[in-house]
């Protein structure tokens, strides 16, 4: 289990921001098995933002900015126990304001 990471290249560490829904629509309450994962997050950390050919590229996105990531990309780690999701740049799909 890590403790600490930080990314390389151009990934981005988010931590997914649940919301409090625990039923549905129609009333009917939801195991978390049954919750699809949410795709607003929190940047946490940058890499160093240098790409394929070690060119460095600025990143879009900032510590603390609220984002919205594709639904399957990245890869889930724990964080000092928080779980969070590794992406690249390009899985962000927009900052939220």
């Amino acid at each position: 289990m890590a403790t600490n990471i930080t990314p390389l290249g151009t990934r981005v560490l988010v931590k997914r921001i649940e919301l409090d829904e625990q039923k549905s629509e129609g009333g009917i309450f939801l195991p978390d098995t049954a919750k699809e994962k949410p795709q607003e997050a929190e940047v946490v950390a940058l890499g160093n933002g240098k790409n394929d050919d070690g060119e460095v590229v600025e990143f879009s996105v900032k510590v603390g900015d609220q984002v919205l990531i594709s639904k399957y990309g990245g890869t889930e780690v724990k964080v000092g126990g928080d779980e969070c999701v590794l992406v690249n740049e390009s899985d962000i799909l927009g900052i939220l304001s």
